[in-house]
């Protein structure tokens, strides 16, 4: 049974690489490329909510694919204010791993 109260992130809806078709939920200026789980629950992890991860989750459209999901409580807010503020996480996340590369 669904559970209303709980959000499932997969990391295709933050892939600039994938399409709209494909399962990209956001506008490419709000994704990053090719992101994991673990990228997925440092982000959430830094937004303070609460959240279960799932690394063995195979997404519904590509099942033999285990890239795993993270579960996060709803707690009072829209699925798309949430989709958006873990994206802009990401964002801030990438750029600044990207940084620290060149460095």
């Amino acid at each position: 049974m669904r559970r209303k109260d709980i959000l499932i992130l997969w990391p295709v809806y933050f892939d600039v690489l994938r399409s709209r078709r494909e399962g990209r939920r956001l506008p490419k200026r709000l994704c990053v490329r090719s992101p994991n789980v673990s990228m997925l629950e440092k982000a959430v992890k830094n937004l303070g909510l609460s959240y279960e991860v799932h690394p063995d989750a195979g997404y519904p459209k590509l099942p033999w694919i285990k890239m795993g999901s993270v579960a996060v409580n709803k707690t009072g807010k829209s699925k798309s204010k949430i989709l958006k503020e873990v994206a802009s996480e990401l964002v801030k996340l990438y750029q600044q791993s990207s940084q620290e590369m060149l460095k």
